[in-house]
């Protein structure tokens, strides 16, 4: 179901949510609304279990109970602009190229309107597509925050349209650098669909019922004793998909604290995981451009180390 803010939503439990607290129920159901907020909407008497208003967040449901709330209209926040550095890789009249730092979220979501990408770029350039709204201005696709790497952000809305049409006829080139567990001996592709883990709608997961068509394709770059560095190209561009796809094959990403156990001899945080080539068709002059985001220096410095360099 669609999510619509200031409406009523209801459904029904799974046998699988039997005996699940209210809360941790209604944010798996429905992912973009966490647990805190729904604490809020229960505490506001916006909760019902079967028509009785749920009083407690840790109240438990149990199979084919009815549950419904309500979804306040969304306040339309003040998206400031932000002093924050920014590493440009390339910019012309309709697009900018950065290369995000770890730990930078790329837009502002409820909870974090500050620090993130948008803020920064705000800031160096208050001109930007509208498409996505205030949110998400000039946004038109996404990295993970402990992602590094190319990230792309449209002037216009022209440009966005552009820049959407290529990532959905998957003429957009995205080649990632990764460091996995365990040794990779060939070259080889993943296609397998990608979609919710029913288990947990806050995860993705390898699914053949209901997944989108997912493909990456890896090669070898170094193999050393106990881990492997690789190039994933997307040839789809799911959320989590180099992650999801990597961990299906045995070879989760190093420091992924989301799809393995997330440790690693080196403390990373998050995955060890780098946009570094971004292809596109520029919006006006339809000219190829490719641009590159080198290595972040934490990246550069496990890969010493494996080499027995440092």
């Amino acid at each position: 179901m669609e999510e619509k803010t200031g409406e009523l939503f209801l459904f029904t439990v799974t046998p699988e949510q039997d005996g699940v607290r209210v809360d941790k129920c209604i944010a798996n159901a429905y992912d973009r609304v966490s647990r805190s907020y729904i604490s809020k909407i229960i505490a506001d008497g916006g909760v019902t279990i079967n028509s009785e208003v749920v009083k407690k967040p840790k109240t438990a449901v149990h199979e084919d109970d009815e549950v419904s709330f309500i979804l306040p209209p969304a306040e339309a926040p003040e998206i400031k602009p932000e002093n924050i550095p920014l590493s440009i890789l390339y910019e012309d009249q309709d697009v900018i190229v950065v290369n995000k730092p770890k730990g930078m979220v790329v837009h502002p979501a409820p909870g974090h309107y500050s620090g993130t990408l948008v803020n920064a770029i705000l800031y160096h350039c208050s001109d930007l597509s509208g498409i996505n709204g205030v949110l998400r201005p000039g946004i038109v696709h996404r990295i993970d925050r402990d992602t590094t790497g190319s990230l792309i952000i449209c002037k216009n809305d022209n440009a966005h349209r552009s820049l959407a049409a290529q990532l959905k006829d998957h003429s957009i080139t995205r080649r990632y650098r990764a460091i996995v567990n365990g040794r990779i001996s060939e070259d080889g592709i993943v296609d397998a669909p990608i979609g919710r883990n029913p288990k947990d709608r806050k995860k993705m997961s390898v699914v053949q019922q209901g997944g989108k068509r997912a493909v990456t394709h890896y090669h070898v770059l170094e193999q050393f004793q106990n881990h492997t560095y690789v190039e994933c190209e997307l040839e789809t561009g799911r959320t989590h998909q180099i992650r999801v796809h990597m961990a299906k094959i045995g070879h989760p990403i190093v420091g992924d604290d989301v799809y393995s156990s997330g440790k690693s001899p080196w403390h990373t945080e998050g995955q060890t995981l780098h946009a570094m080539t971004l292809g596109f068709t520029q919006p006006t002059t339809g000219e190829y451009v490719e641009v590159n985001a080198p290595l972040p220096e934490y990246f550069e410095k496990i890969l010493n180390g494996l080499r027995g360099k440092g």
